[in-house]
C-alpha cells in the first residue's frame, strides 16, 4: 500500500507519530496520521459514508433493503490526497474533506502540528481566521473545524535559559520551544493561545461572522518519559470546549442543522448512516470513541 493513503490508526497512535517524527514537517509525515484519524472517525462515529471523504477511509459500506448498512474494513481501498474548496479569495487545500453529490463541501477539518516558536501562535490563529472567512464566503453553509496539536516541551529548570538579550527574556516566559515551564504550569503564549482560540469556534449560526470556525480542538503531547506521544488530560480544561471530543461533538450538530434536516426530499443524500452494530468494520483496536450504530 501506498505509504501517504488512509490507513486506519488510533488517536494515541496518531499522536505519538507526531511526537516521535525526528525529520522535517514540511513532510507532513508527523500529522498525516492524524488527517487518517480524523477520516477513520467521520465515518465509524460521524456516519459519513467513506467514499464522500477525502482523504478516502479504509472502508466499505454494505447497504440492505430494511436494515442499517454493514461497515466493512478494507484497507485496499484507502486513498490519499487532499480535499481543494474554492473560496472567496482563493482555492484551498483540505487536509480532510467531506463533499456530499448534488450539494457539494458540506465539512472540511485542517490540522495544524505546531512541534516549538510557541511565540509565533499568534501566526496560526491568523491563519486559521483566514482560512474561514476565505471558505465561508463561498461556502457559508459549510462546516469548518481545525486540530491544533502541539509538543508539550518541557523547561528542564527555571534558569536553563541565559539571561542576556530580549530573545533570552521571551524564552524564558515560554516564548521560545517551551510549552510547560519547570513548575508545571503552561507558558504564557499557550495559555493566550487556547483563551483565543475558545472565541474562535464559537460559529453557530450561518449569519455569524465567518472568521469563526464550527468546532476547534487543542491537543497538548507529551514529550517526555512515559508521557511520551500521551495526551495531556489537563491542558485544555475539560470546560473548555476545546477537547478532541467537544470538536467532534459540535461538527455533527452543525452538520446536522444545516443539511441533514433542511429537506427531506434530500434525506437520502444528507443523513449520516447508523451501521448495524454487528458490521465487522466495527471489531478495530484502539477505538477510542463511540460507533454511530443503529439501536
Amino acid at each position: 500500500m501506498h505509504a501517504h493513503r488512509c490507513r486506519w490508526t488510533s488517536l494515541h497512535a496518531a499522536l505519538a507519530a507526531f511526537a516521535e517524527y525526528p525529520g522535517s514537517t514540511q513532510t507532513l509525515r508527523h500529522i498525516l496520521p492524524l488527517h487518517w484519524y480524523i477520516a477513520c472517525r467521520l465515518v465509524v462515529e460521524g456516519g459519513f459514508n467513506p467514499d464522500d471523504i477525502v482523504p478516502r477511509p479504509p472502508f466499505r459500506v454494505e447497504r440492505r433493503r430494511r436494515r442499517p448498512p454493514l461497515l466493512h474494513f478494507d484497507p485496499a481501498l484507502g486513498g490519499g490526497g487532499e480535499g481543494i474548496v474554492i473560496g472567496g479569495i482563493k482555492a484551498k487545500h483540505i487536509d480532510v474533506l467531506v463533499t456530499l453529490e448534488q450539494i457539494g463541501p458540506v465539512m472540511s477539518v485542517s490540522c495544524k502540528g505546531v512541534t516549538g516558536a510557541f511565540r509565533n501562535l499568534g501566526n496560526r490563529l491568523e491563519e486559521m481566521v483566514g482560512e474561514s472567512t476565505n471558505l465561508h464566503m463561498t461556502h457559508p453553509a459549510l462546516v469548518m473545524g481545525h486540530i491544533v496539536i502541539l509538543r508539550a516541551n518541557q523547561q528542564e529548570r527555571p534558569d536553563d535559559t541565559p539571561r542576556e538579550g530580549p530573545q533570552d527574556t521571551v524564552r524564558q516566559r515560554g516564548g521560545g520551544d517551551v510549552a510547560i515551564l519547570a513548575d508545571g504550569a503552561i507558558a504564557r503564549p499557550l495559555r493566550r493561545f487556547h483563551d483565543a482560540l475558545r472565541d474562535l469556534g464559537l460559529r453557530q449560526s450561518l449569519l455569524d461572522h465567518p472568521g469563526r470556525c464550527e468546532g476547534l480542538g487543542l491537543a497538548l503531547v507529551g514529550m517526555a518519559g512515559n508521557a511520551r506521544g500521551q495526551l495531556d488530560r489537563h491542558f485544555p480544561e475539560a470546560s473548555s470546549g476545546l477537547g478532541i471530543g467537544d470538536l467532534f461533538d459540535a461538527l455533527y450538530t452543525r452538520y446536522d442543522e444545516r443539511f441533514a434536516r433542511h429537506s427531506l426530499g434530500l434525506k437520502r443524500v444528507t443523513a449520516r448512516h447508523c451501521w448495524d452494530p454487528l458490521s465487522p468494520g466495527l471489531r478495530l483496536f484502539g477505538l477510542d470513541y463511540q460507533p454511530r450504530t443503529f439501536s
